[in-house]
């Protein structure tokens, strides 16, 4: 069981796990163990909240299938365990940051009196930059 929240939670039927050959330098271990960890989740067929589920579907993000289907690969450690650990943390990362809620921006006016201590700043470096300049008898 993955808890994503207080009150959300991904049973383990919901996840498929399986091990495969990680890819990459690893000497002969690398063609021998089954180290790394492929990770599906069907959004659809989980008992996640309606919200949660349109989110995740309105993501851009190239894990996610046409279908629906989350699909993630952790190879990164030597172990399954640890691989498969990342694999569900990477999942949980995921979820929770399609459904936060991302603070409406409003754009602003600079205040007058920082409008009038920039120009004034800008006037007296444009006048030491001057004094620099070759001497006119």
């Amino acid at each position: 069981m993955l808890k994503i929240s207080n009150n959300v939670e991904i049973s383990a039927w919901e996840i498929e796990l399986s091990a495969i050959r990680a890819q990459g330098a690893g000497g002969q271990n690398v063609n021998k163990v089954s180290s790394a960890i492929h990770l599906k989740f069907d959004i659809n067929r989980s008992a996640l909240p309606e919200f949660y589920k349109q989110r995740l579907l309105a993501l851009n993000d190239s894990r996610i299938t046409k279908d629906g289907v989350i699909i993630i690969k952790a190879q990164t450690h030597r172990t399954q365990e640890m691989n498969k650990e990342e694999a569900l943390e990477r999942l949980k990362t995921l979820i929770l940051n399609a459904t936060k809620i991302e603070k409406a921006r409003r754009a602003t006016k600079p205040t007058r009196s920082s409008q009038r201590k920039r120009v004034e700043s800008k006037v007296k470096r444009g006048q030491t930059k001057n004094l620099r300049g070759k001497v006119k008898f």
